[in-house]
C-alpha cells in the first residue's frame, strides 16, 4: 500500500522533529514553532491517490494548482514546432507531484540551471531553474512538461529517464514548495481549461487530441 505521504517529506520532517524537541527544552515557543514546521512538511508532501479518467483522446493535468496562463509559442524543444501552452502556478498549499499527461515512453529529457523567481511571474517559464520531460505514445503523438522552480523552490525531481515507460497521471516528479508546472502540446489540441480554474494531477482533462 502507498504511503499517503511521499518518502522525500519524511527526511525532512523527522530533522525538523529532532530540532523540535531540542528546542522545547530551550523554549516553549520556540518548540512549537518547529513541532508546526514538521506538521506542515508532511502536509506539504502528501501524495493522494488520484482517479485517472480514462480516454485515448485525454490530456490530463500534469499537477495541482491554479491555471494562470493559456497561450501559443512560436517554437518548441520536442515537439520541433509551434505550440499550445497551459501555466499551472503551484502553492505551497498544493500537491507538489508531477504526474503524465498521456501514457508513453519518455523520449526527451532536459534540465535547465536557472534563477529562482516568483513561479506566478510569465517570466519565470524562461529564467527560472528547470526540467524539460517530453513524453510520446505508439502513435507519434508529443507532448512536453517543464517542471518550473519557484521563489522557495529548490528541487526539482525526476524519477523517469529517456526509454522508460509512464501511464497516463502516473507519477514522475516533483517539485519542493511553490513552484510552476507547464504542458505543450500540439497546436490541434482542443484546450478543456480557463485561466483561474484550480486543476488536480492526473485526474483534471487539460485538453484534447482528438
Amino acid at each position: 500500500m502507498r504511503s499517503p505521504i511521499h518518502r522525500e517529506g519524511f527526511f525532512m520532517a523527522g530533522s525538523l522533529l529532532v530540532l523540535a524537541m531540542v528546542f522545547s527544552t530551550i523554549s516553549r515557543w520556540l518548540g512549537r514553532i518547529f513541532y508546526l514546521a514538521t506538521a506542515f512538511t508532511l502536509y506539504f508532501f502528501r501524495d493522494p491517490e488520484r482517479q485517472i479518467p480514462e480516454g485515448d483522446c485525454l490530456i490530463v493535468s500534469p499537477a495541482d494548482g491554479k491555471v494562470v496562463g493559456i497561450d501559443s509559442v512560436e517554437h518548441v524543444p520536442f515537439l520541433d514546432g509551434p505550440a499550445k501552452r497551459v501555466s499551472i502556478f503551484l502553492s505551497v498549499f498544493d500537491v507538489h507531484i508531477n504526474r503524465s499527461p498521456i501514457k508513453g515512453k519518455i523520449a526527451y529529457r532536459h534540465y535547465s540551471p536557472g534563477e529562482f523567481l516568483a513561479a506566478f511571474e510569465p517570466k519565470a517559464s524562461v529564467k527560472n531553474e528547470q526540467n524539460a520531460v517530453g513524453i510520446e505514445d505508439g502513435d507519434g503523438y508529443r507532448v512536453l512538461v517543464k517542471q518550473i522552480a519557484g521563489l522557495i523552490a529548490r528541487r526539482i525531481l525526476c524519477w523517469k529517464n529517456p526509454g522508460d515507460q509512464v501511464g497516463a497521471g502516473e507519477r514522475f516528479g516533483l517539485i519542493r514548495f511553490g513552484s510552476r508546472t507547464e504542458i505543450y502540446m500540439p497546436l490541434d489540441a482542443r484546450i478543456e481549461v480557463r485561466l483561474g480554474q484550480r486543476v488536480q494531477g492526473g485526474s483534471s482533462v487539460i485538453a484534447r487530441r482528438c
